[in-house]
């Protein structure tokens, strides 16, 4: 006879940075009890992680937190870009790129942008927030064991402080717990990738006579190609508190012991181009570059999201944002299936869609790296040399072949060359401008709660009575939306939402007709749509829905 857990939650995430607090933030919006553990004591100190994309800012905003994040980046608002050159003395160099979204082009695909916020600046946000939704937040808490059945997860946790023990019994386990996962080890799940790729020493450090050296360059990232002291300088404030990235190999023997502090000023001063520049270093840690993907994300009630799912190259900071979109894509799925309106098999798809997403995406982070020539990567044979270009298609275009969707184009490359937001079954719905009772909307900020079902206000092809019939039937989550502009709108169109002298319509832009549908899953993703009506449009729909939701 088992014996009583201490504690018992739906679900216990493991691994409080980034991808763990995500989780912990978007399960709480979705009203799903959790608990968290994190080994460390707090949030990170080191500045580092800081380019949240387009997509992710998407679902922060959704989430409630783009103000607050937007006010804890507000020191870097204003950088742009990423400069290469051999010092920062002169006007010799490069930009790589200037404005990561030149001519404003972005503002026809997504309400939200780029935000450039550093790890230790975002996850007090997230903290804060995730605690406010009511989640249970344990640092200095490290799990020491698990065991599962087929009811249930069940962990024995320390608390570091106390080194007192307890247990905690959860329907699921969320393993974030980083790129060395005890908890994927455990599980024995292997890894796919070239490995290793580099490494280097992230050095914190205060310079007051940099910031004249810099000038008005307001970049990203800068790499600094000096034969003898190459690496990447980052700014922190762009006044005095700056951050310098110095090739590190290991696979040659050197060791950490070796960066001392004297060498690190010299490989600073070296790299900038100025001999006696002021530099206070304030720390130092170490990391290392990898592309590896795991054989797979799940093994019974226990899954694996961020790093202990995925490493990538850290250039385009392709990773953290890969893993917050893991959170997001499982945390829907979570509170669907312990809700009791989808069937446990949909936690099945989150490995379907997932994990080619991080597949093409780190081959993509590698091959930008060699773009790029990051600092201490000098790639092997055969790697990093996968498609380059633009990287908004990576971001916001990926889509689902396959998954908790239907209709979706079976031979499509989950990354594809161009960007085609229109609509189709498993790539992110599109964004236009909305007014609901009077408020100015993107459609995506529908997509969070709820599934959602579109139709057009003028149609008497039934789909929203037959929705509003199902989901009171049922109990899905299913939200139903008419669009128009008329009276008779649940949704009306946006004049100033338009992006052309074209009038606004939602059908055209999604793919289909004023008689079709399209339904929308919480995480913004086309689940299934029609070009016009049907006969039986309650049938149609009751049917997509037990597909979709694994409950046939």
């Amino acid at each position: 006879m088992r014996q009583e857990a201490d504690h018992r939650v739906p679900v216990l995430i493991v691994g409080g940075s980034l991808v763990g607090l995500s989780t912990s933030l978007f399960l709480g919006r979705l009203r799903v009890p959790h608990m968290l553990v994190e080994r460390h004591s707090g949030t990170s100190i080191h500045p580092r992680g800081r380019g949240n994309n387009v997509r992710t800012m998407e679902l922060y905003r959704v989430a409630g937190i783009e103000g607050a994040i937007k006010t804890a980046a507000s020191l870097l608002a204003d950088n742009h870009g990423i400069l290469q050159t051999p010092t920062l003395v002169g006007d010799a160099g490069e930009w790589l790129f200037k404005h990561i979204d030149p001519g404003g082009g972005l503002a026809r695909f997504s309400p939200t942008g780029w935000c450039l916020c550093s790890q230790n600046d975002l996850e007090p946000v997230l903290l804060e927030s995730a605690r406010t939704l009511g989640g249970d937040l344990r640092y200095s808490h490290e799990l020491e064991s698990f065991e599962q059945d087929g009811e249930a997860v069940t962990a024995v946790v320390r608390d570091r402080a106390t080194d007192e023990r307890y247990t905690v019994r959860a329907d699921y386990l969320v393993a974030a717990d980083g790129p060395r996962s005890p908890v994927r080890r455990a599980l024995g799940i292997g890894q796919t990738g070239p490995g290793d790729l580099f490494a280097n020493v992230s050095v914190t450090f205060r310079s007051k006579l940099l910031a004249d050296v810099v000038g008005e360059r307001r970049f990203i990232c800068c790499y600094l190609t000096h034969p003898d002291a190459d690496g990447a300088l980052l700014p922190v404030d762009n006044k005095e508190h700056w951050v310098f990235h110095a090739p590190w190999h290991p696979e040659q023997g050197e060791t950490l012991d070796e960066f001392t502090e004297e060498r690190l000023q010299r490989h600073i001063r070296r790299a900038i181009g100025v001999p006696d520049l002021d530099v206070e270093i304030t720390g130092k840690a170490s990391w290392r570059a990898a592309e590896r993907v795991a054989d797979r994300y799940c093994s019974g009630r226990v899954l694996l999201a961020g790093d202990s799912a995925h490493e990538m190259s850290p250039t385009g900071a392709f990773g953290s944002n890969t893993g917050i979109q893991d959170a997001h894509n499982l945390a829907w799925k979570l509170a669907a299936v312990l809700d009791g309106w989808a069937g446990p098999g949909l936690l099945d798809t989150y490995d379907t869609e997932r994990r080619p997403v991080a597949l093409a995406t780190s081959a993509r982070a590698s091959a930008r790296s060699v773009e790029h020539s990051h600092p201490g990567f000098a790639p092997a044979p055969g790697v990093g040399g996968g498609k380059r270009g633009g990287i908004l298609n990576v971001v916001l275009g990926y889509r689902y072949p396959h998954g908790a969707v239907i209709g979706a184009a079976p031979g499509q490359e989950v990354v594809p060359e161009g960007m085609r937001l229109t609509g189709e079954p498993g790539s992110r719905a599109p964004h236009m401008w909305l007014r609901r009772d009077g408020e100015r909307v993107s459609t995506l900020d529908l997509y969070e709660r709820s599934l959602v079902l579109l139709s057009d206000a003028r149609s008497a092809a039934g789909w929203h009575a037959a929705a509003q019939r199902i989901a009171e039937d049922t109990g899905v989550r299913l939200a139903s939306y008419r669009i128009g502009g008329d009276a008779g709108a649940d949704l009306v169109y946006d004049a100033r939402g338009a992006e052309s002298e074209e009038a606004p319509d939602w059908a055209r832009t999604h793919g289909t007709t004023a008689d079709g549908a399209v339904l929308v899953r919480p995480d913004g993703f086309v689940a299934w749509r029609t070009a016009g009506a049907v006969p039986d449009p309650e049938g149609v729909l009751r049917e997509v829905l037990a597909t979709l939701l694994r409950t046939a």
